[in-house]
């Protein structure tokens, strides 16, 4: 086996880990796989020797997603409405290998929209060496700061995760129960009963690609969120089949012929704090790709 062909199988065992680490800079698959892409044609361009890659792959992509962040940052300041992540959706009963890798050490919606605040430089700092173990030393240059200073970045990207990304809860099958019991309130109209499985801070966003009905700030407060959802909610809730999304209890809502929203859900201490509903149909695409036909 040459050189040239030993690199690309190489790269190829390293796609899914190198893919985890773009989703988790990017939140966007799509941008994730031109990543992906990018560090290929870069080392196809100059190969680094040695048989250690990972490493520094998970560097090269993580300096194309910083380029990426920045120039997606100075393109974001029009856009109406909350921008959230493409979301990772999985059917009850299907495992897809890539997708695991992508979920592996959680990577909620919450989580992600928390990330997305972060400038580049601490999003950086914080999912290569908190996530992925990157160096300090490594990571400073490509931010271009001491390691000192990376080191200052990624404990400030720590701090804000830690206060605004929750801890959910453990159990899935509880996590599930709560949906299940919001969904039936919602479809009844029923104001007490949702206001008993939404936490007091409870927010609501909502991503329809910048346009729209859906292109406006968050809504927070269990009382203003359980009033939108009233009108909101028993129109979408009839059509939604239970998904995973991101890890955590979500649920596909569909018209006749193809999905039109992805909404995950935080369960905190056994009750709702964080709704996240996705759609812009740019983020929906790849469901077919995510989970097959069925839906």
């Amino acid at each position: 086996m040459n050189r040239t062909t030993w690199l690309a199988a190489a790269f190829e065992g390293q796609r899914p880990h190198l893919r985890a680490v773009a989703y988790r800079m990017l939140g966007s698959l799509t941008e994730a796989d031109d990543a992906v892409q990018e560090a290929w044609v870069r080392l196809a361009r100059r190969d680094p020797g040695g048989d250690e890659l990972r490493g520094w792959l998970t560097v090269v992509v993580g300096r194309i997603c910083l380029d990426m962040l920045r120039t997606r940052r100075s393109r974001r300041e029009d856009y109406a409405g909350t921008w959230l992540p493409e979301p990772l959706v999985t059917a009850p009963g299907e495992d897809d290998p890539e997708e695991s890798a992508v979920l592996a050490d959680s990577v909620g919606l919450a989580l992600l929209v928390v990330l997305d605040r972060l400038t580049p430089a601490e999003r950086l700092a914080f999912v290569l060496h908190d996530v992925f173990g990157v160096p300090f030393e490594e990571i400073a240059g490509v931010v271009g700061k001491s390691p000192a200073a990376t080191r200052q970045l990624a404990s400030r990207a720590r701090r804000r995760v830690r206060v605004d990304a929750p801890q959910p809860d453990a159990d899935l099958a509880v996590q599930r129960e709560v949906v299940d019991a919001f969904l039936a309130a919602s479809r009844s109209g029923n104001l007490d009963a949702l206001l008993e499985v939404l936490d007091p801070d409870v927010v609501f966003r909502t991503d329809g690609g910048g346009v729209g009905p859906l292109a406006r700030p968050p809504i927070a407060g269990a009382a203003a969120v359980a009033e939108q959802l009233q009108r909101f909610g028993i129109r979408f809730a009839p059509l939604a089949k239970a998904v995973t999304v991101n890890g955590g209890p979500g649920v596909v809502v569909r018209a006749p012929h193809q999905p039109v929203a992805v909404v995950g859900f935080t369960i905190a201490r056994g009750r709702i704090t964080a709704i996240d509903l996705i759609a812009d149909p740019a983020k929906l695409r790849g469901l077919p790709r995510q989970a097959g036909q069925r839906w």
